[in-house]
């Protein structure tokens, strides 16, 4: 699962914005957080000379709400300067370069084109110019080698049948029967003409390959979410005819595809089997040889890591990016030896993809004392570039570590601990327990504070912020990813208990003030930490999480995946086992304080689990039980407004719980801290 929310009350919120941080404030609070700005995705040039990059922009509260800004921003890797390329209050993402080099190009929803279409703009400067006016929009491209044609994906247009129907008021749906197909289309630069060349399936990724004579795509027989988490096979298509076959039948979820520089082999990032929750392992597999799946090397077998990230150092080396335990390593992985060597060690900077050209890296990376930078590596230097937040030299951070612990049954389990601000040794403090969504993620050791996780936040109010990965999280390699088949919210979940124990035998935590929250797979640990175990917490934060695993199951639209990565059966095979696994069963005489929060339109975990856990734990709990919906969101809250309210929100439901002891609920609409 992934994640969601948003609110039925109408806020009226009156306050004037005024710029900066307050010189008075010394420590990170709510508000702070819609103030940082930071590096989202990069993008090397082909001759490594450029690198293009967006900046996450948060939304002034005086804007009519809605979701933050993205300024494209261009780095000299000469001269070390940068110069904003694009700011105009946009969301511009899926950055890259025509293939000489001379225009940055990204996806983005600047004119009234019928969705996002591919732009262009000039080293020189000058406007952005749009490539494609597909009417349903871009999803992905990759240029030829020539850089005559483009590859792009688009969704087929609506039927006429139906349009008519639209525009004569009938608005019925049909539920998952009228899905338009996602095509490769391929557009002649000089002429402007395009076709589309794929008919009959849904293609979600595609890589073009060198020598021009054949695209590598991710294709799935139908255009659904799960279809594209668990179907997508790795096929080969001819630009001209749009001849299609199947490269390999890799099992499960695939990720990133990537040629090598001569164009005579495809290296992908792949789940091992069905059963595998995360694609997470290096293949390669010879374009002119292709051969079943088993018979592929598995480069990553062994490895106690997962793998996010692929590129060709040359055509007899990988560089991979790799989770492993809370933090983030770059390797370089011999083909013929399959033997790696460490260039970036964990605990140094934490990142996820990264850009290479001629022998420059770039990546959007943090550390505990800073958000998502631009870096650098080169010639086996690690360089920072940017300080999109000045005013954070001036706040106060508390201690973060990675802290390992044992389970009961001897299993290290990692995670990332923050210490109260202004801690004393052999005080006692309250503690949030932060869990992750999926289970199939991880936390890393770097910024983890935000709207969803209350880290530096929580800790300058005097808590323990304790973020467990948990067995069944990523970074421990394929055997720990899946250590939580079949067992949901059972010795995964322990693992929780145990990180407790060990904090309060540690002396640091109040056993009697510990509080749990977190979104998607994270809401569903709360929702049954307030129920299977009530009498261990003192106050809950639910966030478009599962309350009823057999409705659940029913309603979701990743059914498959949850079949093949988190149960292992049907619920028919098994029903009192289902049923076991979910909260609301044990919602009776519940003692933990509940607040519970989801999107409406959230359609990976549907917004009536909340509304079952809400009626159960008010029928029949013993303990405070709030319901927020937040109208119009999905499976984790875009709008800044709807974030705002929920960090607010949350805290608040701790303060009072935690902090305070109890009493009354906080107020159904919160004080809103507009002012910086």
């Amino acid at each position: 699962m992934r994640n969601s929310i948003r609110f039925s009350l109408i806020l009226v919120l009156i306050a004037v914005l005024v710029s900066g941080v307050s010189a008075q404030n010394d420590v990170l609070t709510t508000r702070n957080i819609f103030d940082i700005r930071q590096v989202l995705e990069t993008a090397v040039s082909p001759d490594g000379r450029h690198i293009a990059y967006t900046v996450f922009a948060p939304r002034p509260f005086t804007d009519p709400a809605g979701p933050d800004y993205r300024d494209l921003v261009l780095f000299d890797t000469q001269s070390g300067q940068s110069r904003t390329f694009l700011s105009a209050k946009r969301a511009v993402y899926s950055l890259g370069w025509t293939t000489d080099g001379s225009q940055v190009t990204f996806l983005g929803v600047l004119d009234n084109n019928g969705g996002a279409q591919l732009y262009a703009m000039s080293l020189s400067g000058g406007e952005a110019r749009a490539l494609t006016t597909s009417a349903t929009g871009v999803s992905d491209y990759s240029f030829s080698p020539d850089g005559k044609r483009l590859a792009f994906l688009a969704t087929d247009p609506q039927p006429a049948a139906l349009a008519d129907a639209r525009k004569k008021g009938f608005d019925a749906q049909v539920y998952e029967e009228l899905n338009a197909e996602r095509g490769v289309h391929i557009l002649d630069l000089a002429t402007n003409t395009s076709k589309k060349l794929t008919s009959g399936v849904s293609v979600f990724d595609i890589e073009w390959s060198p020598d021009g004579s054949r695209i590598a795509a991710a294709v799935a027989n139908e255009n659904t979410v799960d279809m594209s988490y668990m179907f997508k096979r790795i096929h080969l298509i001819d630009p001209a005819s749009g001849a299609m076959t199947l490269l390999v039948e890799n099992p499960g979820k695939l990720g990133k595809l990537a040629w090598s520089p001569d164009g005579s082999k495809l290296a992908f990032i792949s789940a091992v089997e069905v059963w595998d929750s995360k694609e997470q392992s290096i293949f390669i597999a010879d374009r002119n040889s292709p051969k079943p799946f088993k018979e592929l090397r598995n480069y990553s077998a062994g490895f106690e890591g997962s793998v996010i990230d692929i590129a060709w150092k040359d055509n007899t080396a990988l560089l991979f990016a790799s989770e492993e335990g809370v933090d983030i390593t770059l390797r370089e992985l011999s083909v013929e030896s399959g033997g790696n060597t460490l260039l970036i060690a964990g605990g140094t900077v934490a990142f996820g993809a990264f850009s290479a050209e001629k022998g420059v890296l770039s990546f959007a990376a943090s550390t505990p004392a800073h958000p998502r930078e631009l870096f650098t590596w080169r010639d086996g230097t690690l360089t920072r570039h940017t300080t999109s937040n000045p005013w954070l030299a001036n706040i106060r951070l508390a201690r973060q570590e990675r802290f390992v612990y044992k389970a009961k049954d001897g299993l290290e389990i990692t995670s990332v601990l923050i210490y109260p601000l202004d801690y004393t040794p052999g005080k006692t403090y309250p503690l949030i327990v932060d869990i992750h969504g999926g289970p199939e993620a991880a936390y890393q050791n770097d910024w983890v504070t935000g709207y969803g996780n209350w880290g530096q936040v929580a800790a300058a109010k005097g808590y323990v912020v304790f973020m467990p990965n948990y067995r069944s999280s990523t970074g421990r390699g394929v055997a720990y990813a899946k250590m939580g088949l079949g067992d949901l919210a059972g010795k995964e979940f322990t693992d929780v208990l145990d990180g407790i124990d060990e904090l309060v035998k540690m002396k640091l935590v109040d056993p009697k003030r510990v509080g749990i929250g977190g979104g998607s797979y994270g809401g569903y640990f709360s929702a049954w930490a307030a129920t299977r175990h009530s009498k261990r917490f003192a106050a809950s934060v639910v966030f478009v999480g599962v309350s009823n695993q057999i409705s659940k199951r029913n309603t979701t639209d990743i059914p498959w995946e949850d079949y093949h990565v988190h149960w292992g059966i049907w619920t028919h095979e098994n029903f009192e086992k289902v049923y076991d696994r979910s909260p609301v069963k044990w919602a009776n005489g519940s003692v933990t304080p509940t607040l519970i929060l989801h999107g409406t339109e959230d359609p990976r975990v549907h917004p009536s689990q909340s509304l079952e856990l809400y009626r159960s734990l008010k029928l029949h709990g013993k303990a405070p039980v709030r319901l927020v919906w937040y109208l119009g969101e999905g499976h984790g809250n875009r709008r800044n407004t709807s974030r705002l309210d929920y960090l607010v929100r949350t805290m608040d439901w701790f303060d009072t719980y935690l902090q305070r002891g109890g009493g009354d609920m906080p107020p159904a609409i919160p004080a809103m801290p507009l002012e910086k």
